[in-house]
């Protein structure tokens, strides 16, 4: 069976009804919508979660807590996970080496360096944060922490991937 061979299931698709086209299609007159009443009218339908004046649900039921809209949640890689690759001495790490090495995915959130581990070498890193303890770790080693923007990140990672490209070509 390859692509070609394929089709589409028996009755799993249909037309869609065809209302108000005559008392002898079963679906003519009030077009099934019933006699009077809300439904029956021209217009939004029952809100999402209305129950009849009835307190609904989302109502009814407590709340609890405080969900901060304004956090932002970063991306944790820690100095131990850069210590495992063998980096040279003034090698520049950012968001485009971390996710060609695998320690983050894309670049849906913003990346911080925290400080568990230990770096020897002195490493360049421009990432979207740093903790404390990581920016003191680096600088002891001789590196250097820049913060960058995540938009920046992007613009960055996207030329490298076009410079790619251009050189399979």
């Amino acid at each position: 069976m390859d692509l070609s061979n394929l089709k589409i299931a028996k009755g799993s698709r249909h037309l869609p009804k065809r209302v108000g086209q005559g008392i002898g299609s079963g679906l003519g007159k009030t077009s099934a919508r019933g006699q009077k009443g809300q439904g029956a009218r021209q217009g939004p339908k029952v809100p999402v979660g209305f129950e009849g004046g009835q307190l609904p649900l989302f109502r009814r039921v407590p709340k609890h807590g405080f969900v901060n809209h304004g956090r932002v949640e970063y991306v944790a890689v820690n100095l131990r996970d850069l210590a495992r690759y063998d980096f040279e001495d003034g090698t520049k790490i950012d968001n485009t080496l971390l996710i060609e090495i695998g320690l983050i995915k894309n670049l849906n959130k913003p990346v911080k360096l925290l400080g568990k581990g230990e770096i020897s070498k002195k490493l360049d890193i421009a990432l979207q944060a740093f903790s404390a303890k990581a920016k003191e770790a680096v600088e002891k080693a001789g590196g250097s922490c820049t913060v960058v923007s995540l938009k920046d990140a992007r613009v960055a990672f996207k030329a490298h991937v076009h410079e790619e490209e251009t050189e399979v070509d």
